[in-house]
């Protein structure tokens, strides 16, 4: 493990001539986000390391996720009949997922600041960008899940699905554009995720178990809100880039092998594991839900990382 050559020198020198390009149009992230970050940077010292406030965002959300695991590691605590995540956990959970969230928005701002921009520090951010995929999705499950009122084990463990190929399609819209445009669903998301953790705070979980309007739930809601910003928003959205490039000429693949080679580790990865779920006779997601969660989101994340490095060849 420690001999491995993660980082081969012909990505090194990569390193040299890269320059990042993102364009962000969220109106949520332009006119809010961006305003907020560009206040708290402003406070930060300027001895204070870029990559330090990216682990530590980092680390908040890997401590949300042990925190729910510890009052509701098999995601029964919001069903009827079972004791309650304590109101204050909800509380906590909200703090620090926006503080997560805000240090994610302002290590780059702070980079730029302090003149310590490397592609480097790019590859750090996004390579823990994609493993924070599976931490905050299984954390916000807790508020609704798997009793009546929530959603079943096998469910999440397609939405998580439909979140890790909306990360990985992002970045494969850059791997073919040479432009990230950061997707909007990240920033709702975690703007929703942070106030829905503090209401129920306020409210409790039973809040969630009645109908919004006729059959209609609060779990149905969840579910529909996640797919309709990764098949409505981002899905789209990352096509037409990428069509958009094809027809200027910029793009930077130049067959449809090439275009498509980010995508086929993920496929393998989500075959392989469909099928161990699918066919376990120790039905496996039923019983341990939590440790598949943890294992497909680490080994998305590092199988992610290689079409992360093509991008500074």
């Amino acid at each position: 493990m420690f001999s491995y050559e993660y980082v081969t020198e012909e990505q090194l020198a990569g390193f040299d001539k890269y320059k990042y390009s993102a364009v962000d149009t969220n109106p949520l992230s332009v006119y809010v986000m961006h305003p907020f970050w560009n206040s708290v940077v402003k406070i930060l010292p300027t001895w204070l390391a870029p990559n330090l406030l990216t682990f530590s965002g980092f680390v908040l959300l890997v401590l949300n996720f042990c925190m729910l695991a510890y009052f509701d590691y098999d995601f029964y605590a919001s069903g009827e009949g079972y004791q309650h995540v304590p109101s204050w956990v909800w509380v906590l959970a909200g703090f620090l997922n926006f503080t997560a969230y805000t240090l994610d928005g302002v290590d780059g701002k702070q980079a730029r600041r302090t003149n310590s921009s490397t592609p480097l520090g790019e590859l750090f951010d996004h390579g823990l960008d994609s493993w924070a995929c599976i931490f905050f999705v299984v954390t916000v499950y807790s508020i609704f899940g798997r009793g009546a009122a929530g959603v079943s084990v096998f469910t999440l463990f397609l939405i998580l699905w439909v979140v890790l190929f909306s990360f990985i399609l992002s970045h494969w819209e850059k791997y073919n554009t040479g432009i990230l445009f950061l997707p909007w669903g990240y920033d709702l998301s975690q703007v929703t995720i942070s106030i829905v953790y503090i209401i129920t705070s306020i409210v409790g979980v039973e809040a969630w178990y009645g109908p919004i309007i006729l059959k209609f739930q609060y779990r149905d809601l969840f579910t529909t809100m996640i797919l309709s910003c990764a098949f409505i928003i981002t899905f789209p959205v990352s096509l037409y880039n990428v069509f958009k490039a094809y027809r200027s000429g910029t793009l930077k693949q130049h067959s449809f092998y090439e275009a498509m080679l980010p995508f086929i580790s993920p496929l393998m990865l989500f075959g392989i594991c469909m099928l161990w779920v699918c066919t376990s006779q120790y039905d496996v997601i039923e019983k341990h839900p939590r440790i598949i969660y943890f294992l497909v989101g680490t080994a998305f994340s590092n199988i992610t990382v290689s079409p992360l490095l093509t991008d500074y060849l």
